[in-house]
């Protein structure tokens, strides 16, 4: 072909092209069925596949239009200029917007607030305050030119063992679901999508990409879907992401069953379902995945788009399955602020909601101990409790590595990149409060070198680590340095910090349990400082459970801060002085011992975070295999403990308040399918606070075994000033008090007496009221058995 005839053939193709763009329909909202029956195949497989991210290894090629991708963001959605369909940006979350805060060429800083990991935020047992972060979240995911955040994250802390803890809200379905809708409702308020994960039983993170979640379909129903079910019913997410395991032998990004029978058909959900980060896996064909009902693969790779494209042609998948992810894509699209042409500014209002940060961490800080002050301590013959601290010019000795470089977040996906952390020594010099100079000159001159050498040493495959604050190593404090600190301050301060974060679980000797060096500090602190008369404090800087009954002797309080976000130091010093009344509860149980839930036994070892090689096994977990079965079944947590009566180092629920209250005239009713609650709740202590009723129901006995009482509802009080009382409605759907009945494939609701139990925690029930309910039932698809026998755990 000579030169001629090769520029007339490439000018009649690009008229040809030209001609047919101005000929198509632009993508709007109510032209959604025209735009599909004008893609071609080519253009729909290509929808259905992310666009790739620019921060992840090896990706390839992308396949959509770059330049709308925010810098860090997760992932793009491909455009398709020729009907106006424009790439959409999710970010990583749930803690805040994750992107970069640096760009390449730009002066100006993109930094995003650092709220409170999710521990935290649901120990408040506020859905109104959680409401309230997600609305801040909402805003900065908006003004930071992003469409949906990938969060909240919502699966159950089935073993304190877990790496991603931190992530998730509780051990309870029924707390995760009130509080994970109201994240959802709080973010989706600015005009953004959510991506609530991980779809489902994604109860570990050792071997998370091919393991097989074994389990009844009972507990599949009751514990781990039921969190979701709530929030996707009251809340409907614009997205919800696809778990990498497998469930009772199916991944779950392939998961019919899953994805379209139980989310789509059950419940009603209306939005997409994307993948976790992953790409074509060799055991998953893309195509399962598609008719599975997974609208957006990611982060996307071009392997994919001609795998449905071959697939389509070759009769593997229904044209009709593509076109259903193709128009629930086109629905999102059409929602989101791209979309929507919004000029977002990058100036989120951070002063703003960093205020909104400083409130909700102090009011999820859970105070596990307030024992009297050592007698010398104590004015006079009164004898008062330990914090808040009084008095003025107080000066403490600040011991323990994260009282220097306090932990605002996880690690992984779920960091934030803030602007600042605030940590203790600042916290308490912001509200009058000094350190011991020698003491803090020590660990401010160690932290730096502790950082260098952290990076150094740091085995190259641990990427999580570039990505938020890795614990760094204790390092020991001598008695003669000890004494000298008790000579100049009036109390000691402990930290104790813990960190975790994507791709690996915790080990239970120097993770869950405390190192020796960190014994070492707390039994020497402790003999010094009371031996003259000074108290000592323990601030627990994780985001996960941890051992306390070995230790918790030496110390005359204790305060779980948890990660409390950018304003860490700031919200702790907030509560040591009683600015703030601690009114967080617990929303898992914290063991005596790891090896006491029984679910340990089949949860597997892990890595040391640090040098990523295996673990010795420690006796009770089991080594990383490719399938966990849950054979402690129902019961996971206080179900476990309170049915078993088990002991406990803290219960579920549990917290400590600067005052007391008292509970009175209860009350119960049915109305319909609606079970209503009563309560008074009095302050009778002499500061204002505020209180939790906690409500846990006893079923009466049936054809189904049951827990001793299951958490049904809650509620939190305002702010009450002493003597001050406030009555609590509460409201229970008739459906949420039923159990699985995998012989019917229904749920149950026996007929009888459902004993109301109203209490400060599961393990301190302060008075009842009782309502007789005929039978519920409530058939559904008797789909996910497990396909290999478990040996279940029975009473």
């Amino acid at each position: 072909m000579n030169l001629k005839s090769t520029l007339i053939t490439m000018t009649a193709t690009l008229l040809s092209t030209t001609a047919m763009s101005q000929q198509a329909p632009q993508l709007r909202a109510d032209n959604i069925e025209e735009v599909l029956a004008t893609m071609t195949l080519e253009e729909k497989a290509q929808l259905l596949v992310g666009g790739g991210s620019s921060d992840f290894v090896g990706s390839g090629p992308m396949l959509g239009h770059q330049d709308k991708l925010v810098p860090g963001a997760a992932g793009i959605t491909v455009a398709i200029e020729r009907l106006g369909i424009p790439a959409t940006v999710m970010a990583d979350g749930p803690a805040g917007v994750h992107i970069s805060a640096h760009r390449e060429g730009d002066p100006n800083n993109y930094a995003a607030t650092g709220f409170p990991v999710g521990t935290c935020l649901a120990s408040t047992w506020n859905p109104e305050l959680v409401r309230l972060v997600g609305e801040a979240i909402g805003n900065e995911t908006l003004e930071y030119g992003c469409d949906v955040i990938l969060g909240p994250g919502m699966n159950l802390h089935r073993n304190p063992l877990c790496g991603r803890n931190f992530e998730y809200y509780s051990e309870d379905p029924v707390l995760t679901g009130i509080i994970g809708t109201a994240m959802v409702q709080g973010i989706q308020s600015q005009g953004v999508g959510t991506s609530p994960k991980h779809f489902a039983v994604n109860s570990q993170e050792s071997d998370r990409t091919r393991v097989d979640e074994r389990l009844s379909q009972r507990a599949l129903r009751e514990l781990y879907l039921r969190g979701f079910e709530m929030m996707v019913r009251q809340a409907q997410p614009w997205t919800i992401m696809s778990s990498y395991n497998s469930i009772n032998g199916t991944f779950a990004q392939g998961n019919r069953e899953l994805l379209t029978t139980i989310l789509r058909q059950e419940w009603g959900y209306q939005g997409i379902v994307e993948t976790d980060w992953i790409g074509k896996r060799q055991q998953l064909p893309t195509e399962q995945e598609v008719s599975a009902g997974g609208d957006l693969l990611m982060p996307g790779y071009p392997a994919q788009v001609e795998s449905i494209i071959s697939a389509v042609n070759g009769g593997r998948l229904s044209i009709s399955d593509v076109d259903s992810c193709v128009r629930r894509i086109l629905q999102y699209i059409v929602r989101t602020p791209r979309f929507r042409h919004y000029q977002y500014s990058n100036h989120p209002d951070l002063q703003a909601h960093a205020a909104i940060t400083r409130l909700s961490s102090t009011e999820g800080m859970v105070l596990l101990k307030n024992g009297p002050l050592p007698a010398s301590s104590a004015d006079g013959a009164t004898q008062r409790n330990t914090l808040p601290f009084t008095g003025d010019s107080l000066t403490v000795a600040l011991f323990g590595v994260n009282s220097y470089d306090f932990l605002s977040g996880g690690l992984g996906s779920g960091c934030v990149n803030v602007p600042y952390v605030v940590d203790m020594v600042q916290g308490l010099r912001n509200v009058g409060i000094s350190t011991t100079p020698l003491l803090t000159e020590i660990y401010q001159s160690y932290v730096p070198y502790a950082k260098a050498k952290l990076k150094a040493d740091k085995n190259p495959h641990m990427w999580f680590l570039n990505h938020g604050q890795p614990k760094l190593a204790e390092i020991e404090i001598s008695d003669r340095c000890v004494q000298h600190e008790v000579a100049e301050a009036s109390a000691a301060i402990i930290t104790i910090g813990r960190q975790a974060g994507e791709g690996l679980d915790r080990q239970i000797e120097g993770e869950f349990n405390l190192t020796n060096e960190e014994k070492d500090m707390i039994f020497r602190v402790s003999d010094a400082f009371h031996a003259a008369g000074k108290p000592v404090i323990v601030i627990i800087n994780s985001g996960s459970v941890m051992e306390t009954a070995s230790w918790r002797d030496r110390a005359d309080a204790i305060l779980v801060a948890w990660q409390p976000g950018m304003e860490g130091g700031n919200s702790v010093a907030d509560v040591l002085t009683g600015r703030q009344n601690p009114s967080g509860r617990l929303t898992m149980t914290w063991p005596i011992a790891a090896t006491d839930h029984p679910s340990t036994s089949n949860f597997p070892l892990g890595y040391d975070m640090y040098t990523y090689t295996a673990m010795e096994s420690w006796g009770s977990p089991i080594p990383l295999v490719d399938f966990v079965n849950h054979e402690e079944d129902i019961y996971v947590g206080y179900r476990y403990f309170d049915t078993f009566r088990r002991q406990v180092a803290y219960p579920f629920g549990f917290g400590l308040s600067y005052t007391t209250f008292s509970y009175s005239k209860p009350k119960a009713k049915v109305s319909g399918n609606t079970v209503t609650v009563e309560v008074t709740v009095t302050n009778t202590g002499g500061v204002a606070g505020k209180e939790v009723a906690q409500v846990y129901v006893t079923a009466p006995s049936g054809a189904l075994e049951m827990p001793a009482k299951e958490l049904k509802t809650f509620a939190k009080t305002r702010l009450l000033q002493p003597g001050e009382s406030q009555t609590l409605t509460m409201t229970i759907e008739r459906r949420l008090l039923t159990s699985f009945d995998e012989q019917n494939s229904r749920w149950l609701g026996q007929q009888g007496q459902y004993t109301m139990h109203i209490g400060a925690s599961v393990a301190d029930i302060r008075c009842t009221a009782a309502v007789t309910l005929g039978q519920y039932t409530e058939p559904v698809n008797n789909v996910m058995a497990p396909q290999q026998q478990l040996n279940l755990l029975h009473q």
